[in-house]
C-alpha cells in the first residue's frame, strides 16, 4: 500500500460544478488551468498542488479517494467539510 502520494485538487461548492469539470479534463495541464481558473482553494494559485502527503494529513474523505486512486486518474467528486474536490494522482511513494 502507498505510504505517500502526490495529489493536486480543484475545490468548488457544487457536486455539479465538480462533475462538470472533470467531464471537461483531459490530462494534468487542463487539471492545473482548471484548478487556477475555478478553484476555491487558495493551492489552486499552484494548479491545485498539494504536494506530497501520508495518511493522517488530509481529511477522512479525501485521503479515501487519494489513496485508492492510480497514478494519473482524476477522482470523481469527493465531499467535504470545504466543499467538493477533484483530485488529480500525480505520482504514488511506497
Amino acid at each position: 500500500m502507498a505510504k505517500t502520494v502526490r495529489a493536486s485538487h480543484i475545490l468548488v461548492k457544487t457536486e455539479e460544478e465538480a462533475k462538470k469539470l472533470k467531464s471537461e479534463i483531459k490530462n494534468e495541464k487542463e487539471f492545473a488551468d482548471k484548478a487556477k481558473e475555478v478553484s476555491l482553494c487558495p493551492s489552486g494559485a499552484e494548479g491545485g498542488d498539494l504536494g506530497w502527503f501520508g495518511r493522517g494529513q488530509m481529511v477522512k474523505p479525501f485521503e479515501d479517494a487519494a489513496f485508492s486512486m492510480k497514478k494519473g486518474e482524476v477522482s470523481d467528486p469527493v465531499k467535504t467539510q470545504f466543499g467538493y474536490h477533484l483530485l488529480y494522482l500525480a505520482d504514488i511513494k511506497d
